[in-house]
C-alpha cells in the first residue's frame, strides 16, 4: 500500500450505523479501510462486498470489551499502517435495566465498550493520526447529556465519552489531530435489539423511545456530511436535543417528563421482583 493512501479504521462495521458509515464514506472518498468488528463471519462478507466494488479493505476481529484484545487490535493496526486519517469510534453496547438491578459486570462491560476501548484506541493510534493529521470520530450520545432510565450505565459511559474527547480535542488540537463527537438520538441499529439484561442476558422489553427513530443510514449522513464541514459536535435536531437543554435549565421538569416516557422500565422492575 502507498504511504499517501488514505486509511479509515471504523469499529462496529460489521453492521448497523458502522457498515451505514462506511457505506457513506465510499460513496465520496476513496481510502482503504480497516473494517473492526466480533463477528468474523460478517466482517468478511462486509470486506468482499467493498472488493467487489473495488475498494480496498482489511479485516481485524477483536472483542472490544476486553483491554488485552484492544491492546493487540492497536498493534496489529500500528503494523499494517503508518497512518490513521480516520479513526470512527462506532462499537457500542447498552443494557435496558434499573441500576439496582444491574450486575457489576454489566456495568464494566458497557463502560469497556462505549468508553475505554475509544480512549485506548485514540491513544494508541496517535502517532498514526498525527502522521496523517487525522480525526477521531466518536458515536456518543443524547444519553450522554441527561439521565435516561433504565440505562444508568450506558449513560456513565456515554458521559464519560464526552467529557474525556471534548478535554482530548483541546490538548491534540495544535498536533493536527481532530476530534468529531457525534450525539445521536434514537437510531434503528442493533444496538438496542442486543441490549443486555440486568444479569448479562439480552433485554426482553421493547425499547422506550421518543421522537423519530432514524435510519442508520440517515445519519450516516449526517456524520460525513459533519465531517467535510470540519465541524467539531454533531446534535439531532430533535425532541433529545430540547430535552437536554430543559435537563439543564429545569431539571425537575425534564425527570417528571423522562420518569412517564420510560415508565416500563419501572413496571419491568417491578414484575421482575414479583
Amino acid at each position: 500500500m502507498s504511504k499517501t493512501e488514505k486509511i479509515y479504521v471504523v469499529t462496529g462495521a460489521a453492521g448497523g450505523l458502522g457498515w451505514a458509515t462506511v457505506e457513506a464514506l465510499v460513496a465520496r472518498q476513496r481510502a482503504r479501510f480497516a473494517l473492526v468488528d466480533l463477528d468474523r463471519t460478517a466482517l468478511e462478507t462486509r470486506a468482499a462486498a467493498l472488493r467487489e466494488r473495488g475498494v480496498a479493505a482489511d479485516v481485524f476481529v477483536a472483542d472490544l470489551s476486553d483491554e488485552a484484545a484492544v491492546a493487540e487490535l492497536v498493534s496489529s493496526l500500528r503494523a499494517r499502517y503508518t497512518r490513521v486519517d480516520l479513526l470512527v469510534n462506532n462499537a457500542g453496547i447498552t443494557h435496558r435495566s434499573l441500576s439496582t438491578q444491574t450486575s457489576n459486570a454489566v456495568i464494566r462491560r458497557v463502560m469497556a465498550v462505549d468508553y475505554h476501548a475509544p480512549v485506548e484506541l485514540a491513544q494508541g493510534l496517535m502517532a498514526e493520526l498525527r502522521e496523517a493529521s487525522g480525526c477521531v470520530v466518536n458515536i456518543s450520545s443524547m444519553a450522554g447529556w441527561m439521565p435516561v432510565l433504565g440505562r444508568a450505565g450506558y449513560c456513565a459511559a456515554k458521559s464519560a465519552l464526552h467529557q474525556y474527547f471534548e478535554t482530548f480535542r483541546e490538548e491534540v488540537r495544535d498536533e493536527g489531530v481532530r476530534v468529531l463527537m457525534v450525539y445521536p438520538s434514537f437510531v434503528a441499529t442493533n444496538i438496542d435489539r442486543n441490549a443486555l439484561s440486568g444479569d448479562g442476558g439480552r433485554a426482553q422489553h421493547k425499547q422506550s423511545t421518543i421522537g423519530q427513530v432514524r435510519s442508520a443510514a440517515w445519519m450516516a449522513e449526517q456524520i460525513v456530511d459533519a465531517l467535510a464541514r470540519g465541524e467539531e459536535r454533531l446534535f439531532p435536531r430533535d425532541k433529545s436535543l430540547l430535552g437536554a437543554y430543559l435537563y439543564k435549565l429545569a431539571p425537575k421538569l425534564f425527570l417528571k417528563q423522562m420518569v412517564k416516557n420510560f415508565r416500563v422500565e419501572l413496571e419491568v422492575a417491578r414484575q421482575a421482583n414479583g
